[in-house]
């Protein structure tokens, strides 16, 4: 029985060429840097899926019915709808409503990176016998002199690898400690778990697949266990320092001219 033209309408008829066609202008490519016989294949495999289809649509396109399923009676909802008065600016937020001050990221990046150089000094102290040996190693990823310096220069003092290292270290834990304010009050069920193991372990694996490849040299000198533990001990100090602060609501829904000091609230007019 044909189908009904009233409960029907036509679409293109299903069909599998455009995907072979795909599949041979691939192999004709990747055979340019394989093999020459994987480009032959792909030719083939592209003209045989053109042919094929052209002929679905040319001179006259394929189509074949669908039935079309009527409408389904939706009935109407006994329950009210609460609108949105005029005037009120609370009724959409910008999560989280409530986050750490970002003197919380500055002491928590502080706490962090005093004991990341705590357990970093006792490596060098273990096992090379000398404080400055971690110090050296880390200031030898951007001075030149001490990136093929050998472990006997590394365990000596040296007054501008300090100062380098002192530098890119207290940089980079109060940017850490920032990033930790900012991304804590989005994580309020676990923070520790987030900052102390997630974070560190992230960009422990961010810097072991990136060095390899910036500083082999340098890449070669790292014990990453240890690298690893001094990760987790600052994320679990900055992460312990800013989560036990106490959060400040966001002024988002505070009007723009409040937020600059243009105006003040009534009560604060009043008094």
């Amino acid at each position: 029985m044909a189908p009904d033209r009233r409960s029907t309408i036509h679409v293109p008829t299903p069909t599998a060429w455009p995907m072979i066609a795909a599949f041979g202008i691939t192999l004709a490519w990747a055979g340019l840097v394989t093999n020459a016989l994987v480009t032959v294949v792909g030719v083939i495999a592209t003209l045989w899926g053109a042919v094929g289809w052209f002929r679905d649509v040319l001179p006259v396109q394929r189509l074949e019915p669908v039935r079309v399923e009527p409408d389904p009676v939706i009935a109407p909802s006994p329950r009210g709808i609460t609108y949105v008065q005029v005037g009120e600016v609370i009724h959409r937020a910008r999560l989280p409503v409530a986050i750490y001050p970002y003197s919380a990221g500055v002491v928590g990046g502080i706490a962090g990176g005093v004991a990341m150089a705590v357990l970093a000094c006792l490596y060098g102290l273990i096992f090379h016998g000398s404080v400055w040996y971690p110090i050296n190693l880390l200031a030898a990823g951007t001075m030149a002199s001490l990136a093929t310096a050998s472990p006997e220069e590394l365990a000596r003092f040296n007054g501008p690898a300090l100062a380098v290292a002192s530098l890119v270290h207290a940089v980079m834990s109060l940017l850490v400690g920032l990033l930790y304010a900012v991304l804590l009050p989005m994580v309020p069920r676990r923070p520790i778990l987030f900052g102390g193991i997630v974070v560190p372990v992230l960009w422990t694996g961010l810097i072991w697949a990136s060095l390899r490849i910036v500083n082999p040299i340098l890449n070669a000198r790292i014990d990453w266990p240890w690298f690893v533990a001094s990760q987790l001990a600052f994320g679990i100090a900055a992460g312990l320092v800013v989560s036990r602060r106490e959060k400040i609501a966001t002024q988002q829904h505070v009007p723009l001219a409040m937020r600059a000091g243009i105006e003040f609230a009534k009560k604060d007019r009043k008094e």
